[in-house]
């Protein structure tokens, strides 16, 4: 029993060690926030029945019109034709501060940060041309991916729905988990 206890302490210090790392990461690396914000939205596509490279591509690579690279984070293949592009958009650090704090005008601030962090990304996502890659066929819109419903949720909730008029007028669906 008391083996036990020490190797169930040694893995719970293990998984401890493991949150805090990724959670670092997270907060980091903005390259290791996008691959996890990927992985979580593969998994909801898998886990919703759909099969990568059968129904959706993840980081496909394509040439645009003008001889550029261009690779969306998700290409969802429907039956017609037509594609869904989704691209996955992390924005916590701004976020976990927000959530971090209990002094309520450090929130406020914090929870501007968020917004103006999903705007940038509704900015950059909208300065993207997936309707120039010829290889696909893209609907009128793009998905943003928000892997963190609360983070989304609170974005949204906050600014009474006018972050979602924003993206739609960009032509852009805010969609989270």
């Amino acid at each position: 029993l008391e083996e036990q206890i020490k190797h169930l302490t040694d893995l719970n210090k293990q998984i401890s060690q493991d949150a805090l790392n990724l959670t670092n990461a997270l907060k980091g690396e903005s390259k290791t926030r996008g691959d996890w914000g990927e992985l979580q939205l593969q998994v909801l596509l898998e886990n919703s029945g759909l099969k990568k490279d059968v129904n959706f591509q993840m980081r496909p690579t394509f040439i645009d019109d003008n001889g550029k690279k261009t690779q969306p984070d998700c290409i969802i293949i429907l039956p017609d034709g037509k594609n869904y592009v989704i691209d996955s958009k992390v924005s916590l650090v701004a976020y976990d501060n927000y959530v971090g704090v209990e002094d309520i005008k450090e929130k406020e601030i914090y929870l501007k940060q968020h917004i103006d962090s999903v705007k940038q990304h509704i900015k950059e996502l909208s300065e993207k041309d997936y309707s120039s890659i010829h290889d696909i066929n893209p609907p009128d819109y793009v998905f943003m991916f928000v892997p963190i419903e609360p983070a989304w949720f609170s974005a949204i909730e906050t600014t009474n729905g006018e972050l979602y008029t924003l993206a739609l007028e960009k032509n852009i669906v805010l969609v989270s988990m």
